[in-house]
């Protein structure tokens, strides 16, 4: 069930705002999930953030963290500057956590890997002292906790949850699972109230094994609770313990969707019949409430669906999840052939007289905002929020204008991101994310990501052109106007060798001056599989490559993986040059010093300069990524480093060649250039209230000598999906 208006207003908040003035979302503050650990816990130890609850005032947070077995406390007083709080080890792994006064309830399992014997607790946690005050066992394997509106009772979801190994995860796999609920009394669970509520008998596809995922209560008391795996949804009343309705979540048609793992995004496929199975679960109202359609064993659905208590269906999504997140390069196409986006996490709040919902995408880390517009209306999509990687829980503040969600990737020991609580705030300020996005071609959204390099049209003031790098294949050249905001992706040109669609990991793009580009393709000699070269390669305007040219084969076994970053173009007819700014030291090459090379293709001769590069932190590698010519014989590069954060170095600078003759191959000497620091992209990058993204990659000067610089998001691989997009206006060098 599609809505037009709903369709045109995603149109409107992706090319420019929504077409209504109404407060939006802004981040405000990121907290990395290690800063909680304490003395004696490694922080460089995978730790996560999964599901997170607030106290009453909205002031103090606390999330689970499966990984350290322990639950993490923030405190959150001032939004913009959260500080650690406490971090109590609860012995076992807490999978869902809810905040009544001064007591903190949450759940953990204590079995382990054991499926066939689940076990775990409930745990009272005093947030003065921060120790646990009292513990209830629970008999099984829990996941999901929540307080009944009325504080008077806890509903969990008991899982028991099957072993996706054995038996290739078919059901059954008991013991059965149920809804448990657990009376407070003075503000204390009644462990001997605990009250189990069988929910076995009626599900269509394993009636014996209903495996409950999630729960949520209502103002009536009505617990909803997904039964993911059975793609089926129970009603319970809370005060009595009675199942009183239960209904399957159905199964949807999907168009417009990319179903196939084949490293280019194409909404052109469709599923047929596809099992909602839901995840996340929150009422709208006391008639209606929205699932989040993540799938775990044989369905999901990509989207999000609106259903009233008596299971009717009032609003699916469709493919409008992975098409928002196609035209803001988070679509993770490396899960094309499974769930897509997977929506998992689903929270609503009431923000004044407005409803709003929050959808968290797993894969694409984003969460996507829309507002309820009652009942029998379809929701409208208001905006997307950038998150850490993988978003699982999400929490509303809707006392303090806060919304909070809790991303439970940490990608540290690969060099990546760690585990991030991010907050943001409601405000009369326009939206500041996306900074671009992509339009629809052919009624179908442009699907992008990995911006590894700019150039500017030749003429044309804010016309922009970005290549994609080995993320995607085949390469493709981008056609940015960066005169609106957020810039647009109009149009993408297919990189095509003797006809035929072709694939690089083309990392930088220059325009020619006689009309097409030069791209530059990072090799990796290194590999053990199938090794790659670093190759210049000239394209004409039609995308089609025209020429090769790889280094001598003497001075290619000096490169390592880390090579061509950056490339742009001096002269003309027989004096145009091609420069390429190479990343890191190679193997010939002294410590601190990069190549500058030198290609004329009318003599096809090679020549080098040295770039000094800054000393890099302990642990830490610096490099160029991009290079950029300024007129009068001076270039502006990228200078950074892999870290993340406040103390990372991202910079651009300047230097000059005047004077200077590039060293033939082979030469002992080899001029150094002179380098002047033009701009710290450091606050820049901080000011968007994230965890600092490392890969600056993009940068250019268009016709009129404004600035422009973008990250590269990595395809969405490992990473959040984030991309920043900054125009940074007139260059003064």
């Amino acid at each position: 069930m599609r809505n037009p208006f709903v369709l045109a207003a995603l149109a409107s908040v992706l090319l420019g705002g929504t077409a209504l003035a109404e407060p939006m979302f802004n981040r405000v503050a990121t907290f990395s999930v290690p800063l909680n650990l304490p003395a004696d816990r490694d922080a460089s130890k995978k730790t996560v953030s999964e599901i997170i609850a607030a106290n009453e005032a909205g002031t103090v947070l606390a999330y689970t963290d499966a990984e350290q077995q322990a639950i993490g406390l923030i405190d959150i007083t001032t939004a913009n500057a959260p500080k650690p709080f406490g971090f109590i080890p609860v012995g076992g792994e807490p999978t869902s956590v809810a905040i009544l006064g001064e007591s903190v309830f949450a759940v953990v399992v204590t079995s382990g890997s054991n499926f066939k014997e689940p076990a775990g607790y409930l745990a009272t946690i005093d947030l003065k002292t921060k120790q646990i005050t009292a513990k209830c066992d629970l008999g099984g394997q829990p996941d999901s906790i929540t307080l009944t509106k009325d504080k008077g009772k806890l509903a969990i979801v008991m899982e028991n949850e099957r072993d996706e190994k054995f038996n290739k995860g078919d059901l059954p796999q008991l013991p059965a699972g149920n809804l448990t609920l657990v009376s407070i009394k003075d503000g204390a669970a009644d462990c001997a109230s605990r009250q189990v509520v069988d929910l076995t008998g009626i599900t269509a596809v394993e009636p014996t094994d209903p495996e409950p995922e999630f729960v949520d209560v209502n103002q009536d008391g009505l617990a909803v609770v997904t039964l993911q795996e059975n793609n089926h949804i129970a009603i319970v009343d809370t005060k009595s313990g009675k199942l009183v309705a239960n209904f399957p979540a159905g199964a949807v048609d999907l168009k417009g969707i990319d179903k196939t793992r084949d490293g280019q995004i194409k909404p052109t496929e469709e599923l047929k019949n596809v099992a909602r199975e839901p995840d996340a679960v929150r009422w709208l109202d006391n008639d209606r409430f929205v699932t989040a359609n993540e799938g775990d064993w044989k369905g999901g659905s990509r989207g999000f669906t609106i259903f009233r208590k008596d299971g009717t269906v009032e609003f699916d999504s469709g493919n409008m999840v992975d098409s928002i997140a196609m035209r803001l390069g988070h679509y993770p196409e490396r899960r094309s052939a499974a769930k897509g986006s997977e929506p998992e996490g689903i929270e609503a709040g009431t923000y004044g007289t407005e409803r709003l919902f929050f959808v968290g995408l797993e894969r694409a880390s984003l969460v996507l905002v829309f507002k309820d517009e009652g009942a029998g209306r379809a929701p409208r999509f208001l905006q997307a929020l950038p998150s850490g990687i993988a978003p699982e829980g999400l929490l509303a503040i809707p006392q303090r204008n806060l919304f909070v969600s809790a991303a439970e990737a940490d990608v540290g020991d690969k060099g990546g991101a760690r585990a991030a609580v991010m907050i943001y705030e409601r405000s009369e300020a326009p939206a500041a994310y996306p900074s671009i996005a992509s339009v629809e071609v052919d009624g179908a959204p442009l699907g992008w990501g990995a911006l590894s390099g700019l150039a500017a049209h030749a003429t044309t003031a804010g016309r922009l052109h970005a290549v994609t790098d080995s993320a995607y294949s085949p390469t493709r050249i981008l056609d940015i106007d960066a005169s609106q905001k957020p810039a647009k992706i109009v149009s993408a040109l297919t990189l095509t060798k003797d006809g035929k669609p072709v694939g690089y990991d083309a990392e930088a793009i220059a325009t020619r001056p006689a009309g097409g580009f030069w791209l530059a393709s990072e090799g990796a000699p290194e590999a053990k599989e199938k090794p790659t070269q670093n190759l210049l390669l000239r394209v004409s305007a039609k995308g089609e490559v025209e020429e090769e040219i790889a280094l001598p084969e003497d001075f290619a076994k000096q490169a390592i993986n880390q090579g061509y970053e950056g490339v742009t173009v001096t002269g003309t007819g027989a004096d145009e040059t091609v420069w390429i700014a190479v990343q890191r030291e190679w193997k010939d090459d002294p410590k601190g010093k990069v190549k500058i090379l030198s290609y004329k293709p009318s003599t096809k001769s090679w020549g080098i300069l040295y770039y000094p590069l800054t000393a890099p932190a302990a642990g830490a590698w610096m490099g160029l990524s991009e290079l950029t010519y300024l007129g009068n014989d001076s270039f502006a590069v990228i200078e950074r480093d892999n870290l993340f954060g406040t103390k990372a170095v991202k910079t651009l600078a300047t230097f000059s060649v005047k004077g200077l003759v590039p060293a033939p191959f082979g030469s002992s000497t080899i001029p150094t250039v002179e380098k002047k620091l033009l701009r710290d992209l450091t606050p820049d990058l901080m000011k968007l209230g994230g965890y600092g993204l490392d890969k600056v990659e993009g940068m250019t000067v268009d016709s009129a000598g404004n600035l422009f610089v973008v990250t590269d998001n990595d395809g969405v691989d490992d990473s959040s999906g984030e991309t920043a997009f900054f125009a940074l206006g007139k260059l003064a060098h």
